[in-house]
This record gives C-alpha cells, sequence and structure tokens, in this order.
C-alpha cells in the first residue's frame, strides 16, 4: 500500500475553525485526521501540503519512519504549527492501519486499559455573565451526568488581577461549588493569565473549594516558573496543552511544574507521540488528562488514546457545539454515567461528510479570552453533538 495523495480541509465552527485531512492510498483507503488549531487554520493547512512531499509514495504502515522523517526533515523538529500537522496526518494513518487490518485504533496502541472513558464538561457555562448563571448551569450540566465541569472565572483578565476582580473570580468558583455540592469534580481554568504573583494569590484563593487542578495558572512556556507556583499553592496544577512535542512535556515533568499532564492530541504530533509522552508521565507517577477542545476526529483520536492508556485520569468534552457538527462527519458516541464508551469500529471509527463542508467555508475568527466574551463559547442554537 502506498500513500497516493493528502487533501485539507476547513470548515468554521463559530468560535474558530476546524482543519481536517484525507490521506489517500493506492488500495483505496483513506485515512481522516485533524490538525485545528486556533487562527492558523490555513497556515498548518500549508504545512501539510509541504509534509506531503515525502509522504507521497511511501508505505502508510511505517508510522514511526514517517515521524521520524516529518519531524527531522523539517529542520525545527517542533512547534505549534508544525506539530498540529504532523498530528493530522498521524492520525490519519492510524485511521487507515485500523480500517486495513479491520481493528479499532487503540487494539494498535497496546490494547483496552478501560472500557468507559471517564470526561469533565467544557462549555456548560455558555452565555453566562453573572455567578448566578454560572450556578443555573452548572447544575443543569451536572443533570446531565456529568461528574466533573472546567470554566475561566477571571473575565478580561491578563497578567493581574485587582482586589474586586479576585474577589468576583472566586465568588463564582464559591456559588458553583454550592450549586453542585461537594461531590463534583471542579477545574478552574486560567487559559495562561497570570504572573506568577497573581497566579499564587489565585491559587491560594481557591483552595477553600477543593477543586480537582487549577489549569495553565502562568503564561505558557515557562516551566520553572510554573514550577514555582505549584510549589506555593495548596491546589494541584494541570498544564500541557500548549506543548508540542514530547520534549516540551519532558521538561514539565523534570522541573516538578504540574500534578496533572494535558497534552493535546491535535497539537503533539498526534497519537504516536501522546504514547511516548505518557510513558514519561507515568514514569514520574502523574497522570494525563488530555485537552480536547476541537472537532470529531480529534475527539475520536482522544477516545482511542484514554481506551490504551494506563496513567489517562479524565478526557474534556464539549457538552455542546455547533448544530452543524452532526452534519459534517459521522461521529455518534455513546454516553452512559458520564462516560464515552470506548468504540470499537475498525480505525478511528468516524468518517467525514465533505458535501456539507461547502455550508461552513472558512471565517476569520478572534481570540476572545481576553475582551469580555470568553463565554461566548458557542452560537445560541448550539446543541448537543452526543
Amino acid at each position: 500500500m502506498k500513500i497516493t495523495h493528502i487533501e485539507t480541509f476547513i470548515v468554521d465552527c463559530y468560535r474558530t475553525n476546524w482543519v481536517f485531512v484525507e490521506v489517500h492510498t493506492d488500495e483505496g483507503i483513506v485515512g481522516v485526521g485533524e490538525g485545528s488549531i486556533e487562527y492558523r487554520e490555513p497556515t498548518v493547512c500549508q504545512a501539510i501540503n509541504e509534509l506531503s512531499r515525502i509522504l507521497v509514495g511511501a508505505d502508510p504502515f511505517a508510522i514511526e519512519g514517517l515521524h521520524r522523517l516529518m519531524q527531522r526533515d523539517s529542520y525545527w523538529w517542533s512547534g505549534p504549527i508544525l506539530s498540529t500537522a504532523i498530528s493530522a496526518i498521524d492520525l490519519a494513518l492510524w485511521d487507515i492501519k485500523g480500517k486495513a487490518l479491520g481493528v479499532p485504533v487503540y487494539q494498535l496502541l497496546g490494547g483496552k486499559v478501560r472500557d468507559r472513558i471517564n470526561v469533565y464538561a467544557n462549555s456548560w457555562f455558555f452565555g453566562a455573565r453573572t455567578k448566578e448563571e454560572f450556578a443555573e448551569k452548572a447544575v443543569a450540566t451536572v443533570a446531565q451526568g456529568f461528574k466533573g465541569l472546567k470554566w475561566d472565572p477571571f473575565g478580561q483578565a491578563y497578567l493581574t488581577l485587582s482586589t474586586a476582580e479576585l474577589n468576583a473570580s472566586i465568588a463564582n468558583v464559591a456559588a458553583v461549588r454550592v450549586a453542585v455540592g461537594p461531590d463534583i469534580d471542579l477545574m478552574v481554568e486560567g487559559h495562561g493569565r497570570f504572573n506568577a504573583m497573581t497566579a499564587i494569590q489565585v491559587g491560594r484563593a481557591l483552595a477553600d473549594f477543593n477543586i480537582r487542578w487549577f489549569e495553565e495558572p502562568t503564561v505558557p512556556l515557562r516551566s520553572s516558573v510554573l514550577a514555582d507556583v505549584r510549589k506555593s499553592i495548596p491546589v494541584p496544577v494541570a498544564a500541557g496543552e500548549r506543548s508540542y512535542s514530547r520534549f516540551d512535556c519532558a521538561d514539565l515533568l523534570d522541573c516538578g511544574a504540574v500534578d496533572v499532564l494535558q497534552p493535546d492530541i491535535c497539537h503533539v504530533s498526534g497519537l504516536l507521540e501522546m504514547k511516548r509522552i505518557a510513558a514519561l508521565a507515568d514514569a514520574a507517577l502523574i497522570p494525563i488528562a488530555p485537552h480536547n477542545a476541537n472537532g470529531p476526529i480529534c475527539h475520536a483520536a482522544g477516545l482511542h488514546f484514554a481506551a490504551s492508556c494506563n496513567n489517562f485520569l479524565v478526557l474534556e468534552t464539549f457538552v455542546i457545539d455547533v448544530p452543524w457538527r452532526r452534519d459534517i462527519s459521522t461521529e455518534g458516541w455513546r454516553f452512559e454515567d458520564g462516560c464515552f464508551v470506548v468504540p470499537e469500529t475498525p480505525g478511528l471509527g468516524v468518517e467525514l461528510r465533505k458535501e456539507a463542508f461547502a455550508k461552513h467555508p472558512y471565517k476569520v475568527h478572534d481570540l476572545r479570552h481576553y475582551t469580555g466574551k470568553l463565554t461566548d463559547i458557542r452560537p445560541p442554537d448550539s446543541c448537543r453533538w452526543f
């Protein structure tokens, strides 16, 4: 079997755009992948097109060797654009191999450790402005079966918080905790907002609410600073979504910067690199909770990874999405008692419906995190997609 050509597609998804790839073979098997990267979607498509020069004519089963070529021959090895492009191709290669062998991808990754994938909810808060609205939406989400909630209560803040802003943010967390009770996991998202002093102030203020973790409390890519913050606060620290390879993740682990590691399958060069990262974390007794804020192909890959990962903890999922998510792919996962059931279909278990793409062409979107529009994460007609 040989790779014959590679196609890329960009599909609007309201807050950003999804990037999909199809890797075609001379035996008619087509693998699907995803390389969605916030606000740089055409750039990653161009990177995928450039990588195709060393992929066309290659054996798609040779995933390890092709990884080596894509990293080594790029000269740069890593970075968000290259690693996301490699991720898209990597997922498609695993999909081809699973389809050709008639097995789900998790079987190729070592087989199942678990039958159900524990997940926590993101996007549940869309449209909320006041602490009362956050509390109300939290209760409604828990009623759907979710046992964990993540959100960012910090408004427009960047680097610092005034005393009033800190008090308002902590009051938001307190309202959600009171509303859902003591047994629901709460994850507080920092989005890499704060300098070290502010991160420490926030982390100490969160101690009263028994949170599962404080995520990305400091500006990213400063592992030693994050390690200092972790040592100074009484709540667990999670990070890793803006790490782009096993080397970046190794820095977080070596510095003692995290209690929970959060690599993103869509940004670290795919499933092969995720397995390497999981092994590094396992040796340090650190659990893996993959960041998973992308589209249907990455979600499928996350389920297969989680099924086969010894030190997996929990998978992020968005409880609602744009209404056309159901139109652009065949995903249809079973959600039961706060978990997704592991898929058994050969390959990744999801196909693209390209005929629907033209209705949702690429759109330019801007970052919302520091504009006061953070909770406008989905449009008003959003709905549950699973």
